[in-house]
């Protein structure tokens, strides 16, 4: 099977003599990190079975989070820990897409206008939700923050997961969503272009975006998903996944990739085919800056209003953990350290070597 590490090995040098210094550091990282994952270079163990010899060699993973082979267990350690604070309402996911006309100042200043983006959005979702035609209270928000479309295009969108209704100013009342309804999509489209559009103002990022920008309706799109559990299931695979799997790639033969995708106006596969050069530039417009935060949370969900969602779930009838976060597990902790077995006989296998990394190893 062609994995990117392949199509990076292969190709990455070329593509780093040709662009040299207009790489970003985040992207040379990336790509050197997916290179040597799992391989001799980050150094590992070799375990050897007592009972039949079987010998296996088990090499370290990069840990970066753009990495395909090191994202799997992630969502599932993620999951565990969102349940820790999960109301028994329906919950709904709310999508909210960059225009296109913004994409290439977004794609030049990432940072900054993601940034944006996340506050502008949650916030004008929090004004709307307090108007009592509504909701009438505050909201609880989790965002996940997506570059990519299905074909590796550049497509920018920010996913909220939202529980449906919110708490009174007094924090001693639920106000429950209406049935299948949270907010109004149009009206909300153009508080958060009117909001995005004011705080770009004050950077001098304002000059570079066409007018049309903020004459246009941006896409919002808000769906019912069920109540609490399977929502988060539902969402865990966004908060981890990278912009393509290994297993989308078909083939990878004279200089050029193929990889399959499922169309989103039809729902059918299809498959693209792009030169190895083209292939890694779409995938590292999906790099995030170094530390950039992709999942936020805001309202009754964010970390210093614990108290306040606390009380939510006692007025919903829920009791509630007393564990506190850090005895929750935590997605980003250390990598759990697993039994190995052997694939033969399926008895456990024991280090016998540790084989010492000649590259610079993840932290």
């Amino acid at each position: 099977m062609v994995e990117i590490a392949d199509i990076f090995r292969r190709y990455g040098s070329q593509y780093r003599v040709k662009y040299g210094d207009k790489i970003l550091p985040s992207h040379r990282q990336a790509m050197g990190a997916i290179e040597r994952c799992r391989t001799a270079l980050l150094g590992g163990h070799v375990y050897t079975c007592e009972s039949c010899g079987e010998t296996q060699y088990q090499y370290h993973s990069c840990r970066n989070r753009h990495c395909p082979k090191c994202q799997n267990d992630k969502a599932q350690l993620w999951l565990e820990k969102q349940q820790h604070w999960l109301l028994p309402v329906p919950y709904f996911l709310l999508t909210v897409t960059l225009p296109g006309d913004l994409r290439r100042v977004a794609r030049s200043h990432q940072k900054h206008v993601y940034d944006l983006f996340f506050h502008t959005s949650a916030e004008a979702i929090q004004q709307l939700a307090r108007d009592p035609r509504f909701v009438g209270g505050q909201m609880g928000l989790v965002g996940v923050l997506h570059t990519w479309g299905r074909n590796l295009s550049y497509h920018p969108h920010i996913h909220f997961l939202i529980p449906g209704g919110g708490s009174a100013t007094d924090g001693q009342t639920w106000l429950p969503a209406r049935n299948n309804f949270l907010l109004p999509v149009k009206a909300l489209s153009r508080i958060v272009r009117a909001k995005f559009r004011d705080a770009l103002r004050q950077t001098p990022l304002f000059d570079l975006v066409p007018v049309s920008v903020w004459r246009q309706a941006w896409v919002v799109h808000c769906q019912p998903v069920g109540s609490g559990l399977p929502a988060l299931k539902y969402l865990a695979p966004y908060v981890f996944r990278v912009a393509i799997s290994n297993n989308r790639i078909l083939a990878l033969a004279e200089g050029k990739v193929t990889f399959r995708y499922r169309a989103s106006d039809t729902g059918k596969l299809r498959t693209c085919t792009l030169a190895a050069e083209e292939f890694i530039r779409r995938f590292l417009q999906h790099v995030l800056p170094k530390g950039f935060v992709k999942v936020r949370y805001y309202g009754l969900l964010a970390p210093g209003n614990r108290t306040r969602l606390a009380q939510a779930k006692q007025l919903l009838g829920t009791r509630t953990d007393e564990r506190t976060d850090s005895q929750v597990t935590d997605a980003d902790g250390a990598e759990e350290t697993k039994a190995v077995v052997c694939p033969h006989c399926g008895q456990p296998m024991t280090v016998v070597q540790r084989i010492q990394p000649r590259a610079r190893c993840p932290p």
